[in-house]
Formats: C-alpha cells, sequence, structure tokens
C-alpha cells in the first residue's frame, strides 16, 4: 500500500514539524493547491488573509520580533512573490526569521514568460539568506526542514522556497528529515577562552566604559546577561534603536538611545569613552555619524554573531564572533565588580540640558496654544498601559518620537523597522505581534503618510478583530521629509503636504471603533477610553503641523555635533 501523499500536503506536514501554527498570506493560481491541502489543516495551522502580500509578510515580522519564532508568509507567483520583495529586505536588514513560501508556475514552463511567471530566486537572492525553487514533491519536506534551520540560526533572516506547481500537486512519500547541520554553514561558532579573557581584561582596566545593546541581545536572549554585566562592572548602557527594550528604561545604568534623534549623554560620551563593548550591534550609519570623527579615544569590543559585520564600517580591537548570550555569559565570571560613579553621573549633565531644552517643550506644553506634541502624545499613552506595552511604529517622526518617549519593561517590546526604515511596516507588524502574544498590549504609533501605505490591513484587523490599539499622530505632512525640506532645502516642501481623509470614519467603516483629538484637554481622556476598549481603537490626533524631533546630528557630522534646535548646536560644558 502507498504512502505517497501530494506535495501539498507534505508541505503541511512538515509546517506542523516545525512547530508552525500560524501563517499569514494571500492565495492566488499557483499557489491554490496549498491553499486548498491548508483547507484540510485548517484546525492546525491558522492562516490569516492579509489585504496585500507586503502586508502579510510586515505581519509575520511583527509575529517573530514578538515571540522569537520564524514568520511564515504565503503568496503565488510573479506579482505575489514579487510584493514580497520590500518585506524580504526588511526582514534581511534587521536580523527578522521568516519562511516566504510562493507558488511558481509548471517546471515544464519555466524560461517560457507563462501567465504570473517570474525568476523569484534571482530577485529575491540578494534580499535572503537562502532562496531555493522546489521542483519535485520529494524535496519539499527537507526543503522546509533547512530553510527553518537556516531562517531561525545564527544571525536569523528570510529565506524563500519558491515551490512549483507541479512539485505541489506530485506524489511523494513524507519522510520528517530534521535539520541541525550544513556543511560550510557554522551559525554558532566557538569563542576562545583567550579571546573572553582579554575582553574581560579590557574592561577591568577602562576608566570609562559604555556598553551599546543592539537587537543582537534581545535575538540571543541575552537581557539577563546584559543587565548582570551593567551592574557588576557599573558600566552605562546606551541602546540603538532596536535594542531598547533589552534593558528596563527605568535602569539606572539604562542611558537611553543612541544615533541621530538619540539622547544627549550616549552620543557626547561616545566619544568621551575609552572603551566601547558593542553587542550586536552594526555600526549603523545612523548610529555613528561620521566615522572618521567616532569613538577617538576608545578601544571596542565588537561581539556579533555575523562576522561580516567586523570592521565594515568601524574598526574595532577585539572580535568576539559568537552568540551574545554564550559571549556575555563567559565574560562574566572575569569581570572585577567597580562603579566608575565619575563617569556614570557625567551622563546626567547631558541630560540635565536635554530635559530642560527639549523634553520640557515636548513633554510640558501646558502654556502654548493648545497644539499638541508628538512626544506628550507618546509619553501620556506609554504611563497609560504602565510602560509595559509592546511598542510597534511605522518609520518617520511618529517612529523617532515613539522610541523618545515610549517606556519599557519587558524585553522584545520594541518593533519597528530599523536598516530599511520601511513606511507602512507599522500597521500589519502591530497585527503580527499582537496576533503572537495576544496576552500583551500592543500599541502602533504612525503617522498620516506611512499609514496610507498599507491601511488595507483595517481588514485584517477587522476579519480576525485584533485588539491593536492605533495612535496616529496625523500633523497632514510627510513629517520626516519635511522637516529635512525645512533644514537643509529653504523650507522649499515639495510634495510633503498632504491632504488626508478621515481617519476615523475609515477604521469605523472596518467595525473599529475609534476618535479624532483634536487637543490636549481631551487627550488624557480619550486616551483611557482606547485602553479601557475590548478591542482594536483608533486615536486620530491632531498633532502641530510643523513639529520638529530634536536633538539632531545631522548626516555627515560626528555623533557629538547635535543640533538642539533648528540653529543651535549643543555645546557642552
Amino acid at each position: 500500500m502507498s504512502n505517497k501523499i501530494k506535495g501539498c500536503e507534505i508541505l503541511m506536514r512538515a509546517l506542523i514539524d516545525q512547530g508552525v501554527d500560524k501563517v499569514f498570506g494571500y492565495p492566488g493560481g499557483q499557489i491554490m493547491p496549498v491553499y486548498d491541502s491548508l483547507y484540510d489543516y485548517s484546525d492546525k495551522i491558522q492562516h490569516y488573509l492579509a489585504r496585500h502580500e507586503q502586508g502579510a509578510i510586515h505581519a509575520a515580522e511583527g509575529y517573530a520580533r514578538a515571540c522569537g519564532k520564524t514568520g511564515v508568509v504565503i503568496a503565488t507567483s510573479g506579482p505575489g512573490a514579487m510584493n514580497l520583495i520590500t518585506g524580504l529586505n526588511d526582514a534581511l536588514m534587521d536580523s527578522t526569521p521568516i519562511v516566504a513560501i510562493t507558488g511558481q508556475v509548471p517546471s515544464t514552463l519555466l524560461g517560457k514568460d507563462a501567465f504570473q511567471e517570474s525568476d523569484v530566486v534571482s530577485v529575491t537572492l540578494p534580499v535572503t539568506k537562502w532562496s531555493i525553487q522546489v521542483r519535485t514533491a520529494e524535496d519539499i519536506a527537507p526543503s522546509i526542514a533547512k530553510a527553518f534551520y537556516i531562517a531561525n540560526s545564527g544571525r536569523p533572516g528570510p529565506v524563500v522556497l519558491d515551490i512549483s506547481k507541479d512539485a505541489q500537486v506530485g506524489m511523494a512519500e513524507y519522510v520528517n528529515t530534521p535539520c541541525n547541520f550544513i556543511r560550510s554553514y557554522d551559525p554558532d561558532p566557538e569563542i576562545s577562552d583567550e579571546i573572553i579573557k582579554e575582553a574581560a581584561s579590557l574592561i577591568n582596566s577602562a576608566e570609562r566604559p559604555m556598553i551599546l545593546s543592539g537587537h543582537g541581545v534581545t535575538i540571543s536572549r541575552a537581557e539577563k546577561e546584559l543587565t548582570g554585566l551593567a551592574e557588576k562592572a557599573g558600566i552605562p548602557v546606551a541602546c540603538t534603536m532596536l535594542g531598547l527594550s533589552s534593558i528596563p528604561s527605568s535602569h539606572p545604568l539604562n542611558k537611553g538611545l543612541l544615533g541621530m534623534h538619540g539622547n544627549l549623554g550616549p552620543n557626547i560620551n561616545t566619544n568621551k569613552a575609552d572603551l566601547i563593548i558593542a553587542i550586536g550591534m552594526r555600526f549603523d550609519d545612523r548610529v555613528t555619524g561620521d566615522t572618521k570623527k567616532y569613538a577617538p579615544d576608545a578601544k571596542i569590543i565588537h561581539i556579533d554573531i555575523d562576522s561580516s559585520e567586523f570592521d565594515k564600517t568601524v574598526f574595532s580591537h577585539l572580535h568576539i564572533h559568537g552568540n551574545a548570550k554564550t559571549a556575555l555569559e563567559k565574560i562574566l565570571p572575569l569581570v572585577v565588580e567597580a562603579k566608575h560613579e565619575d563617569w556614570v553621573n557625567s551622563f546626567s549633565r547631558h541630560e540635565k540640558v536635554e530635559n530642560e531644552r527639549v523634553k520640557r517643550h515636548e513633554l510640558n506644553p501646558e502654556n502654548e496654544d493648545g497644539k499638541m506634541h508628538m512626544g506628550e502624545v507618546v509619553n501620556k499613552v506609554s504611563e497609560a498601559f504602565g510602560h509595559n506595552a509592546i511598542l510597534v511604529t511605522d518609520v518617520g517622526q511618529n517612529q523617532m518620537f515613539s522610541v523618545r518617549y515610549f517606556k519599557f519593561t519587558s524585553p522584545r517590546s520594541c518593533i519597528s523597522s530599523g536598516g530599511l526604515g520601511t513606511m507602512g511596516f507599522g500597521l500589519p507588524a502591530s497585527i503580527g505581534a499582537k496576533i503572537a502574544v495576544p496576552e500583551r498590549d500592543v500599541v502602533l504609533f504612525a503617522g498620516d503618510g506611512g499609514l496610507q501605505m498599507t491601511i488595507e490591513e483595517l481588514g485584517m484587523i477587522m476579519e480576525y478583530n485584533v485588539g491593536v490599539k492605533i495612535v496616529l499622530l496625523n500633523n497632514n505632512f510627510l513629517g520626516n521629509v519635511r522637516q529635512w525640506q525645512e533644514l537643509f532645502f529653504n523650507s522649499r516642501y515639495s510634495a510633503t503636504p498632504m491632504v488626508n481623509p478621515d481617519f476615523v470614519a475609515l477604521a469605523r467603516a472596518y467595525g473599529i471603533a475609534g476618535e479624532d483629538v483634536a487637543h490636549r484637554d481631551n487627550l488624557d481622556d480619550a486616551i483611557r477610553r482606547m485602553k479601557e476598549h475590548k478591542g482594536a481603537y483608533i486615536l486620530n490626533v491632531n498633532i502641530e503641523e510643523m513639529g520638529m524631533i530634536f536633538p539632531m546630528t545631522p548626516g555627515g557630522h560626528g555623533v557629538d555635533e547635535i543640533l538642539l534646535n533648528s540653529t543651535e548646536y549643543y555645546k557642552p560644558v
């Protein structure tokens, strides 16, 4: 008796054996056998129908970022597969584990410009860890096992399986073939004791050490070890945007955000430090500014799972190639207890200036004309949720204000498009995050530009009753571009003013409750109603049109060359 089944059913069984119970996608002609098989497995795999393939993959990203599992997205051939490209690139830049399954025309039609045929593998190779075309049913199961191993090992990232239609309907036996080894691929390199001893020696002899905590801390689940090192050795911690929730915001050694719109203390003291311990971060240009002026007095220890990041942007004196959690576990016993009180306290002088010159204007503008600021809205929402919600942002001023003023208590609480800066990321990513961890509050901050790029995904909220809280910071502008136009292009606002729809009415058409907030006197009550509402809610907050996000290190400047406002650079005493 034959045990052969169709390739599409093999795919279902292989996904289940990988622990998959949720997938995002959009059906079409060349993936139809998979969706037909999915119908029979709906009790084991929940499919979430996006309204656009880009929305589907961003939702899968949000899912993966919130829970750490591999996100799965399914799309058809041709335009369906091509609509995944932005999300694949986004996932690659931000080290997000994704397995994308695309349909493909039958193998007999490949290369013949068949209807909805596209060369998916060639197009996706530059924006994935691995991309392969599967042409036989026998190859589906081992390819799935290999895909999941690659996607969520080492430095995580996206993988594409392009499965021809004849492979989907072909017959083969299902054999569960786990993959935990690939020749020439070493996702967990061994860290030598000599390197660890050298790192500990540098830390123990430093007078002004500083930790830069990146996304790799979260990916490797090294939050406890990060905090342990900081506390034992008395080392201040600064975070990249995607590393923000790796240490609680309230921790006395957490000195805030690095980078172009980061806090004064971390950016100024980057160029005062004599040792920088960079953990799971890649020295992005938005963090370093002009690399010729970056950390001139510091030796740099760079800990990263991806050796290609070493010396790519900034020269480091010591490379620790390996998992961040493992590296920190090995370093901790060798580090001596220290305080570095004067050094730690030096951050406070800059924080005081920032509070007086920037934050007071943003958070306490009672004496102004009633126009709300993005910062005060973010701060009030964070407080209302006890600083324990998952923050999801779109891209632009809303993103920068959100990561500056939202506070974090728990890990995996900051989800944003970092490396690629993808407008439209926020809404579908927040849906995926809420599906991943339904017990946690998920708050999306978006601008009126980015929200409209994937606004159709309100349909996913409606269909699956996803309780995301949406705070729309609406200024009728593409705010971040407008800020650069004002500062560097003589206020020539080319294609940045926006004529917007009635967002609350649009949301209502999708069965989503919400309200407009036009004055700060109504803001607190509106936030309370949003928080208490069972289910999704949108607050359309009409903030000041010409608001600016400061501090700001302009492009091409040193990390310590910081604008406090449109004309004044910070001159620390």
